[in-house]
């Protein structure tokens, strides 16, 4: 543990400590990622309390990744820190990760709507020689009482929709994952790209079962849809994989998935709903942003940066 002061203020210690050992909020920090030799917890501590933080996995070609096959993975304000305590992390870092021979690093950096200073983070990552390498823009739809409001309006609507189709809604956590394989097929059927591995989900869901939602449409006893989706962090719900059956005729079912995930989030009492980034082979996917802009109420990117040591 190295202690590290500025001017007359007091001293804050960096500890870095084997993934798992702390518990976050972002569960995701503590699912190891295959192919990295270790994954490590980058503490700033002031008085025992941990100020803000950063997970890195750690491969075998020197390289440190925050964090890889995640959403995101980023820096962290625990407390109340201010810019140059963090400007000081993020130094204390670079420096520790220099001493362990790392030649390359790279941080996904997450939306603002779930790190309040992430703005402040990126600045400061840019300061200190980080390359801006790629930006994704997630939509979201943020407030509690807002969703709650617009589950109670369109309540009536979806419902008689289902019906009207025949459908049967079932929404809940994981029994088995044979959806994966017609999530696959079907989206393989339409053209897309498949950026999902069975073994990750099957191990994060079966380490943490609670975070994980699906949703299936069922018409005439044969799934036809599937959503799945998890709380990434607490009072959030983040939808990142949907799949609908390329032979089903029925229309606007993408409708009725985002607004079943709607009613999802209004039983959990989130405060806001990730609908994820839209992106193609070429790309901005136009259609799918004013798809979602329907369901949105604010876009926030999400900026991964990487540095050469």
């Amino acid at each position: 543990m190295e202690t590290y002061k500025k001017g007359n203020a007091e001293s804050y210690e960096l500890e870095v400590i084997p993934s798992g050992k702390e518990k976050h909020a972002y569960f995701l920090r503590e699912c190891r990622t295959e192919g990295f030799s270790e994954q490590l917890d980058f503490l700033w501590m002031k008085k025992g309390k941990v100020k803000a933080s950063v997970t890195f996995a750690i491969s075998n070609e020197f390289e440190a990744v925050s964090l890889p096959k995640s959403p995101f993975g980023g820096f962290w304000i625990e407390e109340n820190l201010t810019s140059s305590s963090l400007e000081a992390f993020l130094k204390a870092v670079i420096l520790e990760l220099k001493q362990r021979r790392i030649a390359f690093i790279r941080v996904i950096q997450p939306p603002k709507v779930y790190e309040p200073k992430t703005d402040l983070i990126n600045y400061l990552l840019f300061k200190e020689g980080f390359i801006q390498e790629r930006i994704l823009s997630h939509q979201f739809f943020v407030g509690k009482k807002k969703i709650k409001k617009l589950v109670q309006k369109e309540h009536a609507k979806s419902q008689k929709k289902a019906k009207d189709e025949g459908l049967t809604i079932q929404v809940g956590h994981i029994q088995n994952f044979s959806f994966l394989d017609q999530v696959r097929s079907w989206n393989q059927s339409r053209g897309y790209q498949i950026g999902f591995e069975d073994a990750r989900i099957i191990n994060q869901v079966s380490e943490f079962p609670d975070r994980y939602f699906l949703i299936t449409f069922v018409k005439d006893k044969r799934a036809i849809a599937h959503s799945l989706c998890n709380t990434v962090l607490p009072g959030s719900l983040y939808y990142f994989l949907s799949a609908i059956d390329p032979k089903s005729t029925l229309k606007n079912v993408g409708d009725l998935i985002l607004f079943t995930l709607f009613q999802l989030a209004a039983e959990l009492k989130v405060s806001f709903i990730d609908l994820g980034s839209s992106e193609n082979e070429v790309g901005v996917n136009h259609n799918l942003m004013f798809f979602k802009s329907r369901f949105s109420n604010e876009i926030s990117n999400k900026i991964s940066w990487t540095l050469k040591l």
